[in-house]
Protein backbone atom coordinates (compact mmCIF):
# COMPACT_ATOMS: atom_id res chain seq x y z
CA UNK A 1 0.00 0.00 0.00
CA UNK A 2 1.17 3.27 -0.97
CA UNK A 3 1.35 6.49 1.34
CA UNK A 4 -1.55 8.78 1.00
CA UNK A 5 -0.59 12.52 -0.99
CA UNK A 6 -1.52 13.65 2.79
CA UNK A 7 1.03 12.90 4.66
CA UNK A 8 4.27 13.78 2.46
CA UNK A 9 2.60 17.03 1.97
CA UNK A 10 2.25 17.52 6.32
CA UNK A 11 5.67 17.31 6.26
CA UNK A 12 6.70 19.64 3.77
CA UNK A 13 4.14 21.96 4.96
CA UNK A 14 5.60 21.36 8.39
CA UNK A 15 9.46 21.77 6.81
CA UNK A 16 8.51 24.87 4.86
CA UNK A 17 7.16 26.57 8.19
CA UNK A 18 9.43 25.86 10.47
CA UNK A 19 13.21 25.24 8.69
CA UNK A 20 12.46 27.77 5.64
CA UNK A 21 12.63 24.74 3.53
CA UNK A 22 9.97 25.07 0.50
CA UNK A 23 11.98 22.49 -1.89
CA UNK A 24 10.02 19.36 -0.73
CA UNK A 25 6.47 21.50 -0.54
CA UNK A 26 7.75 22.93 -4.17
CA UNK A 27 7.41 19.34 -5.74
CA UNK A 28 4.06 18.24 -4.41
CA UNK A 29 2.05 21.28 -5.27
CA UNK A 30 0.28 21.55 -8.82
CA UNK A 31 0.79 24.11 -10.87
CA UNK A 32 -2.39 26.33 -10.66
CA UNK A 33 -3.00 24.59 -6.84
CA UNK A 34 -6.01 26.69 -5.57
CA UNK A 35 -5.52 27.51 -1.75
CA UNK A 36 -7.58 29.13 0.75
CA UNK A 37 -7.60 29.95 4.16
CA UNK A 38 -10.57 31.83 5.85
CA UNK A 39 -9.78 33.83 8.21
CA UNK A 40 -9.62 37.55 9.33
CA UNK A 41 -6.97 38.88 6.61
CA UNK A 42 -6.90 42.57 8.25
CA UNK A 43 -4.92 40.56 10.99
CA UNK A 44 -2.93 38.30 8.64
CA UNK A 45 -2.82 39.15 5.27
CA UNK A 46 -1.46 35.54 4.56
CA UNK A 47 -4.85 34.38 4.73
CA UNK A 48 -7.50 34.49 1.74
CA UNK A 49 -7.15 33.01 -1.63
CA UNK A 50 -4.43 32.87 -3.53
CA UNK A 51 -3.56 30.42 -6.95
CA UNK A 52 -0.72 29.39 -8.36
CA UNK A 53 2.54 27.55 -7.11
CA UNK A 54 4.09 30.54 -6.48
CA UNK A 55 1.51 32.46 -4.83
CA UNK A 56 1.20 29.35 -2.81
CA UNK A 57 4.81 28.97 -1.65
CA UNK A 58 5.39 33.19 -0.90
CA UNK A 59 1.94 32.43 1.66
CA UNK A 60 3.74 29.93 2.97
CA UNK A 61 6.67 32.07 3.48
CA UNK A 62 4.87 34.53 5.14
CA UNK A 63 3.11 32.27 7.78
CA UNK A 64 6.59 31.31 8.59
CA UNK A 65 8.17 34.63 9.27
CA UNK A 66 5.14 35.03 12.07
CA UNK A 67 4.95 31.73 13.63
CA UNK A 68 6.37 28.63 14.66
CA UNK A 69 4.95 25.37 15.08
CA UNK A 70 5.50 23.30 18.02
CA UNK A 71 2.79 20.58 17.89
CA UNK A 72 0.05 19.22 16.13
CA UNK A 73 -2.97 16.95 16.93
CA UNK A 74 -5.17 15.55 14.44
CA UNK A 75 -8.25 15.25 16.64
CA UNK A 76 -10.21 13.65 13.15
CA UNK A 77 -9.34 12.79 9.48
CA UNK A 78 -10.87 11.40 6.47
CA UNK A 79 -9.23 10.15 3.91
CA UNK A 80 -10.03 9.68 -0.21
CA UNK A 81 -8.66 8.15 -2.98
CA UNK A 82 -7.61 11.96 -4.09
CA UNK A 83 -8.66 13.52 -0.84
CA UNK A 84 -8.08 14.10 2.37
CA UNK A 85 -9.79 16.40 5.48
CA UNK A 86 -8.71 17.11 9.23
CA UNK A 87 -9.68 18.71 11.99
CA UNK A 88 -6.40 19.64 13.80
CA UNK A 89 -5.24 21.01 16.95
CA UNK A 90 -1.89 23.54 16.46
CA UNK A 91 0.62 25.00 19.42
CA UNK A 92 2.18 27.72 17.37
CA UNK A 93 4.02 31.01 18.82
CA UNK A 94 3.91 33.82 17.68
CA UNK A 95 7.45 35.06 16.24
CA UNK A 96 6.88 38.65 17.09
CA UNK A 97 5.85 38.69 20.61
CA UNK A 98 6.92 35.34 21.56
CA UNK A 99 3.21 34.20 22.95
CA UNK A 100 2.22 31.22 22.84
CA UNK A 101 -1.27 30.22 20.01
CA UNK A 102 -3.51 27.53 20.21
CA UNK A 103 -5.47 26.92 17.08
CA UNK A 104 -7.71 24.83 15.78
CA UNK A 105 -8.23 24.82 11.97
CA UNK A 106 -10.22 22.17 9.63
CA UNK A 107 -8.85 21.64 5.85
CA UNK A 108 -9.81 19.90 2.55
CA UNK A 109 -7.15 18.74 0.47
CA UNK A 110 -7.54 17.47 -3.28
CA UNK A 111 -5.01 15.71 -4.63
CA UNK A 112 -4.06 14.73 -8.83
CA UNK A 113 -1.16 12.40 -9.25
CA UNK A 114 0.15 13.32 -5.51
CA UNK A 115 -0.17 16.98 -6.07
CA UNK A 116 -2.43 19.34 -3.98
CA UNK A 117 -4.77 20.87 -6.58
CA UNK A 118 -6.81 22.58 -3.68
CA UNK A 119 -6.41 23.27 -0.04
CA UNK A 120 -9.18 24.76 1.99
CA UNK A 121 -8.60 25.80 5.66
CA UNK A 122 -11.42 27.07 8.19
CA UNK A 123 -10.10 28.67 11.90
CA UNK A 124 -11.53 29.08 15.04
CA UNK A 125 -11.14 32.71 14.38
CA UNK A 126 -13.08 33.96 17.42
CA UNK A 127 -10.54 32.38 19.38
CA UNK A 128 -7.88 33.28 17.25
CA UNK A 129 -8.56 36.85 17.61
CA UNK A 130 -8.96 36.75 21.29
CA UNK A 131 -4.94 35.14 21.69
CA UNK A 132 -4.05 38.01 19.15
CA UNK A 133 -5.42 40.73 20.78
CA UNK A 134 -4.41 39.62 24.43
CA UNK A 135 -8.30 39.65 26.03
CA UNK A 136 -11.72 38.18 25.88
CA UNK A 137 -14.24 40.09 23.57
CA UNK A 138 -17.44 40.35 25.11
CA UNK A 139 -20.40 40.02 22.37
CA UNK A 140 -24.11 40.97 23.26
CA UNK A 141 -25.82 38.35 24.59
CA UNK A 142 -28.53 37.25 21.98
CA UNK A 143 -31.74 37.14 23.64
CA UNK A 144 -33.66 33.58 22.65
CA UNK A 145 -37.08 33.86 21.20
Amino acid sequence: MTEHSLWPLSRAVHRAINERQPEDLEALLDEEVDWAIYGPIDLYPFFGARRGKDAVLDVVRQIGENVRIHRSDREAIMLGVDSASSMLRYSLTALDSNKPISLRIAHFAQFRAGRLTSLRVLLDTFDLVEQTVGYPIHLPRIAAV
